[in-house]
């Protein structure tokens, strides 16, 4: 097993939100999170997202889970 900090999923969401011209700021305030919250995830510091979550997350930004995180080998 991986340290905690050692996981290999990668978030682009910044990519996503760029790509669509949105603000972190934005998306949050459509999805009911905090900005922090949302930047953590962004940020890859994230541990864990909640299905809710990621669920909003694909619905705002029209696209699927795999768009938002992938599995990379490190």
């Amino acid at each position: 097993m991986l340290p905690e900090n050692q996981h290999k999923i990668d978030c682009h969401l910044g990519r996503l939100l760029a790509d669509r011209d949105m603000t972190l700021a934005e998306l949050a305030e459509r999805i009911g999170l905090t900005v922090a919250n949302l930047s953590v995830l962004k940020n890859d510091r994230a541990k864990a997202i909640r299905f809710n979550t990621l669920s909003a997350v694909c619905r705002e930004l029209h696209c699927q889970p795999g768009d938002v995180l992938t599995f990379g080998v490190q």
